[in-house]
């Protein structure tokens, strides 16, 4: 099951979907579509936000730094919203950084453009609201899971929520990439890698991970995917009123 409802229209990014026809031709003019590289940085922890992304193909990373230069991953983004949460909360730097985790296309606004259109357009106000509450719903859960459940069971909702969002059963993953996510060592990555692998839940090889048993990787993954998925499809399954 995907991590939010199929769009309700043929738009590629979820939150856009939600907006009545009208709200979004005014809003169209001033979508760029964008290629986002793997490991591109989108936001960089304060410095200033020019625009905001709605992830279409792509997938977003979040990361807080330590001073000695190790991050973990505190949330992610992908098609269901948009990367730039500071702008609705009145910010105008990045409190954390942000970067390309699965590259792919996305649509590229300019701040002014989105503020402007936040105040004109009540719909994209209201969804993005909504969105903003399932992202920091998001972001709490991954702080209790990342304290509490194991390395197999963060893993699964790693590459659960990924594929969601992909919309592909395989797609560019490294196990260094994934440990840095996920805050541990490579070579633990590497045994819950071949542990699933060897269990006929996913295929690995050359950086490419594929899903073969879902159902199976359901099972693995802690209540907090569950959890994550169901706000998400709660606040965003239908439009705003």
């Amino acid at each position: 099951m995907p991590l939010i409802k199929p769009f309700a229209n043929n738009k590629k990014n979820h939150l856009l979907s939600l907006l009545p026809e009208e709200e979004f031709q005014d809003l169209s003019p001033l979508l760029k579509p964008v290629r986002m590289a793997f490991k591109q940085a989108v936001f960089e922890r304060g410095h200033r936000i020019d625009h905001v992304y709605f992830p279409c193909s792509s997938v977003f990373s979040i990361l807080t730094f330590m001073r000695d230069g190790t991050a973990v991953e505190v949330g992610t983004v992908g098609n269901e919203g948009l990367a730039g949460i500071d702008i609705l909360t009145g910010g105008d730097f990045a409190t954390d950084t942000t970067i390309c985790q699965v590259e792919g296309e996305s649509l590229r606004m300019q701040v002014s453009d989105f503020r402007a259109a936040l105040a004109k357009l009540p719909r994209l106000r209201q969804a993005s609201q909504r969105y903003l509450q399932a992202y920091l719903s998001q972001v709490s859960q991954s702080v209790a899971c990342n304290r509490l459940h194991t390395i197999e069971a963060r893993f699964a909702r790693w590459v659960l929520m990924t594929h969601d969002r992909v919309g592909d059963d395989e797609f560019h993953l490294t196990q260094e990439f994934l440990a840095d996510m996920l805050g541990v060592r490579r070579p633990s990555v590497s045994v819950v890698a071949s542990a699933f692998q060897n269990a006929g839940l996913i295929r690995y090889s050359r950086g490419r991970l594929a899903i073969v048993d879902r159902s199976g990787l359901e099972q693995v993954c802690c209540e907090c995917y569950g959890h994550v998925r169901s706000n998400f499809e709660r606040l965003l399954s239908q439009r705003s009123t």
